[in-house]
């Protein structure tokens, strides 16, 4: 096979299809490119059948023709397909593939205040820290934070007020009726019903939307010596409905969006870190630790 029939064969090799480019790799903005038609040219010239030592030297010449010439277009010349040069860049900055996420704030701002009176609390009512939860019955993470929290509170029982906030979270189709729930059983039984009923929740769902059924609220407030009846008719009537949307809205206004959200405070100097999800109990414990100094 002679050059001239290759050639004439595979003419189209040596054509740059209208400036087409690979892409390699992309690295602050500039995208590096290598050249591709004369490279294929050569591999059809190299690997041809009974080529002569002659052919071969042609060869790789325009092999070595391609690399050179494709990496002198990819290093800078003006208008360079799919690459601009430092000018260029500088006049149009390239925008970023992705939007770059905004950083979670460290601390929150216009925290609500603390009052027992209304509050679902924990532990000592004069521990000098308290831990904010805003969490979601049907959240596997939040399921996952309270037995963190559990430990916490045994770990520090004089120093650490644990207190509870309603965040159900609209794709937990159950959500919102079971934050009512608690607060149905804490309008019989005070306190000590909501949390045992909170950790009867935790313990038994499934989480991710419907893992606790809501046919069984009603069922664990009678295990827990609630008037079952006066408990179905709150939930009914959605007597808590609102109170549970107005604590989640109060919640998004300090910078929650999910859950669990945990904002660990100096009650009182009002300093305060903000700790998102199910995080290790060693960054809780080294929050409290610097909140406690």
């Amino acid at each position: 096979m002679t050059i001239d029939s290759i050639l004439k064969r595979d003419w189209w090799l040596t054509i740059p299809y209208g400036g087409r480019w690979c892409g390699v790799c992309r690295n602050d903005g500039v995208t590096f490119f290598t050249f591709v038609p004369f490279l294929l040219m050569s591999s059809k010239l190299i690997f041809a059948e009974k080529t002569t030592s002659k052919l071969n030297w042609f060869a790789v010449s325009m092999g070595l023709i391609g690399l050179i010439l494709g990496y002198s277009i990819a290093s800078g010349l003006p208008g360079a397909p799919g690459r601009s040069n430092q000018n260029e860049l500088a006049q149009n900055p390239v925008p970023p593939s992705v939007p770059e996420q905004p950083e979670e704030p460290e601390t929150v701002q216009n925290l609500p205040p603390v009052d027992l009176k209304q509050e679902h609390y924990r532990g000592n009512p004069n521990a000098p820290i308290a831990i904010i939860e805003y969490s979601d019955f049907e959240c596997p993470f939040c399921k996952r934070h309270h037995t963190t929290m559990q430990q916490l509170m045994t770990q520090y029982p004089k120093d650490v007020l644990w207190i509870y906030r309603h965040y159900p979270l609209g794709f937990h189709a159950n959500a919102q009726k079971e934050e009512e729930a608690v607060d149905c059983a804490a309008e019989q039984g005070g306190n000590d019903a909501f949390w045992k009923f909170a950790d009867i929740i935790f313990e038994k769902t499934t989480s991710n939307g419907t893992g606790f059924p809501l046919d069984q609220l009603p069922v664990v407030a009678q295990q827990l010596g609630l008037d079952a009846k006066r408990f179905q008719s709150c939930l009914d009537n959605n007597t808590y409905a609102d109170h549970v949307k107005s604590v989640m809205a109060a919640g998004s206004a300090i910078g929650i969006t999910g859950t669990p959200g945990s904002v660990v405070v100096n009650l009182k100097t009002q300093e305060n870190k903000l700790l998102s999800g199910a995080l290790p109990i060693e960054q809780f414990k080294a929050a409290i630790d610097q909140l406690l100094k």
